[in-house]
């Protein structure tokens, strides 16, 4: 009985073991985005940028993050006619034949999707996020923010402003879209209750954080039982 429960236990440690490494990297990786977050503001309360820009800054507004991202915005897929086609078939040359005619039906516009676009600069501030590339620039200003959603892997964002009917958003690579999500919140913070809160409920989830430290899995055997 004790050869087959260790066998078990052995799996369920290794199994343990890998679910520890995964929750552990997440665990050190917001353990280093938060320390870089109080830095951020600490400046941010001394009026100083975090990141160099080209940004046209209004006053008073502070730049708290800046990374690389790839623009979306609401559009549809392809539409199709549904329906039935007549017309003529003509021969062109041996073997091709060319069909002119009309289709009856109706067309059908094609599903709501986000369209991907471009690649560039995402830069968030102290009073809005802005993307910044060669086609296309964006902002979405606190002061017209609806909402935000975002996927559970944090890495694609779509945003809600008033003053513009499209939702529109950005997608980060994995590491640069948790490190966004959390300067984000950060940033509404301060937008709404100033930077010293944020300072404080960033001192605070350290400490939480530091509590919540995932421990390491304990291989739990039985030990051999005597013969008679």
């Amino acid at each position: 009985m004790g050869f087959f429960a260790n066998l078990k236990a052995k799996r369920k440690f290794k199994s343990d073991q890998k679910a520890y490494a995964i929750a552990h990297a997440d665990w050190q990786t917001d353990i280093e985005i938060f320390k870089k977050i109080k830095e951020v503001f600490l400046l941010a309360a001394k009026g100083e940028d975090a990141e160099t820009n080209q940004t046209i800054q209004k006053a008073g507004e502070i730049v708290l993050w800046r990374a690389q991202g790839q623009f979306h915005e609401a559009g549809r897929g392809a539409g199709s006619f549904q329906g039935s086609s007549q017309g003529l078939s003509i021969p062109v040359v041996a073997g091709i034949r060319y069909r002119v005619g009309a289709t009856r039906g109706t067309y059908v516009s094609g599903d709501p999707i986000q369209k991907y676009g471009e690649v560039g600069d995402v830069i968030l501030t102290t009073d809005r996020v802005l993307f910044n590339g060669m086609f296309n620039t964006k902002e979405w200003a606190f002061a017209k923010w609806n909402g935000a959603a975002a996927s559970t892997d944090e890495t694609d964002y779509i945003f809600n402003v008033s003053n513009r009917q499209k939702t529109s958003g950005v997608l980060f690579s994995p590491r640069d879209g948790r490190e966004f999500n959390r300067f984000l919140s950060c940033a509404l913070i301060a937008a709404e209750y100033g930077i010293d809160r944020v300072i404080t409920e960033v001192d605070k989830n350290m400490k939480e954080l530091e509590e919540d430290k995932p421990m390491p899995p304990v291989l739990q055997m039985q030990a051999p039982k005597e013969l008679e």
